[in-house]
């Protein structure tokens, strides 16, 4: 497993090391000790999610508040999206700003979203399975997030508007500021 840094301290892209032969390919996609060794962090993984969204879906930008805060460790099974984690801890030198990153089952690419951090994606392929790690469980309470369209955010989703597809509820969050 390879670890790079992103230009936001402690979110990472990790790209496996993929093993391929006549008969596919094999790649270990997480290793408790690996991971914790290459990121200098100390993360534990409690739950895992999966979701499946069609072209032009865009799911963000959430987060959890508090104890219930969660970093996650995200890839895409099938398909393609651009992955965008926000960095929202109050007094970090990188505040307000983002990584984003195409993750595809053809690169097997991963990235390490802190706590603290916005995350949100949009689908860039016809359909894509999105799979993560959570480093604490669900909690609804503690559910926040910003629209995904904040201007002052300056990401670009890659999808034409009049292709996006966006759940009235991330339409109802307020704009980061």
């Amino acid at each position: 497993m390879e670890v790079q840094e992103t230009a936001l301290k402690d979110c990472y892209i990790i790209k496996p090391r993929i093993f391929e032969d006549p008969r596919g390919y094999f790649f270990e996609s997480y290793n408790f000790n690996t991971f914790n060794e290459k990121t200098g962090l100390n993360v534990t993984f409690v739950q895992d999610n999966q979701s499946f969204s069609s072209y032009g879906v865009i799911r963000g930008l959430h987060a959890q508040g508090g104890e219930h805060a969660q970093a996650k460790l995200v890839r895409v099974l099938k398909g393609a999206v651009l992955d965008v984690a926000v960095d929202a801890r109050k007094g970090s030198p990188t505040y307000g700003q983002h990584v984003a990153l195409e993750l595809s089952e053809e690169n097997k690419l991963q990235l390490f979203v802190p706590r603290g951090f916005l995350h949100g994606f949009a689908v860039l392929s016809e359909a894509a399975e999105f799979f993560y790690k959570c480093d604490n469980f669900y909690h609804k309470d503690s559910e926040k997030g910003v629209r995904y369209d904040s201007s002052n955010l300056h990401i670009d989703w890659q999808i034409p508007l009049n292709k996006q597809i966006v759940a009235q509820r991330d339409l109802d969050l307020p704009v980061f500021n």
